[in-house]
């Protein structure tokens, strides 16, 4: 079977997510510090319970981490006494220094030169439910398009968004490869439409999710083999 088209997962596949946002949020809370003295401080328990009392009451923007990110910003704002517009001017201007250091990633040490390569033999497309930017982190050569769950409104596993990568490059399920470090997001949320599956596994985990991916990796750089012998 012939495949046209390779989608990614960001987080946790093309590079480590957790030291990014710990780093994006010190990066926040100095910027915080000099220009909104005014703002409790934000400790990481702090915006748990800003995200909690956000998606209460607000639970369609569960998955939408950009817009769920500033919500928690406005909130902490106007509960700390600022007014309105300067609570939405304030929390949008600290959102986007938080965005800013957000794309700060630190790729694995494979995933440029292997981009590099199967974007000369098939359409790269990204799929994630973060908010990275290809273009920002450096990788927006390589990738034909990027979606994710701010701009489809939905996330990962839903098929929408699946569906939207294959409307988008105009190839069919069965030509298609999704390649993610999540069993249910991305394996399973994948197989629901019909696409082949490769599960990222650097650390070795034991299968737990529901039908087994096509194929598992333990390294990006393994990619183009395995992808030509699902090609086969």
């Amino acid at each position: 079977m012939t495949i046209e088209l390779i989608t990614f997962d960001l987080d946790d596949t093309l590079w480590s997510v957790q030291p990014v946002i710990v780093a994006a949020d010190h990066k926040l809370r100095a910027w915080l510090a000099e220009h909104a003295a005014r703002v409790e401080v934000l400790t990481p328990e702090r915006l748990q319970q800003l995200r909690a009392e956000v998606v209460q009451l607000q639970p369609e923007l569960d998955r939408r981490v950009s817009e769920v990110r500033y919500q928690m910003l406005l909130r902490a704002f106007l509960q700390s006494g600022y007014g309105e517009v300067e609570a939405r001017e304030t929390a949008e201007q600290a959102f986007q220094v938080f965005l800013a250091a957000r794309q700060n990633v630190e790729l694995f040490a494979d995933v440029r030169p292997t981009l590099a390569q199967l974007c000369n033999a098939y359409m790269l497309g990204a799929l994630s439910n973060g908010n990275a930017d290809v273009r920002r982190v450096g990788l927006g050569e390589y990738f034909s398009f990027a979606l994710n769950a701010d701009a489809l409104g939905v996330a990962k596993p839903e098929p929408a968004v699946f569906l939207a990568a294959l409307a988008r490059a105009q190839v069919e399920p069965s030509h298609s490869i999704h390649i993610g470090d999540h069993a249910h997001d991305d394996v399973f949320g994948a197989q629901q439409v019909g696409m082949r599956t490769i599960w990222f596994n650097p650390e070795g985990k034991p299968w737990t999710g529901e039908t087994e991916p096509d194929a598992q990796v333990s390294q990006i750089a393994q990619l183009p083999e395995v992808i030509r012998s699902l090609s086969e």
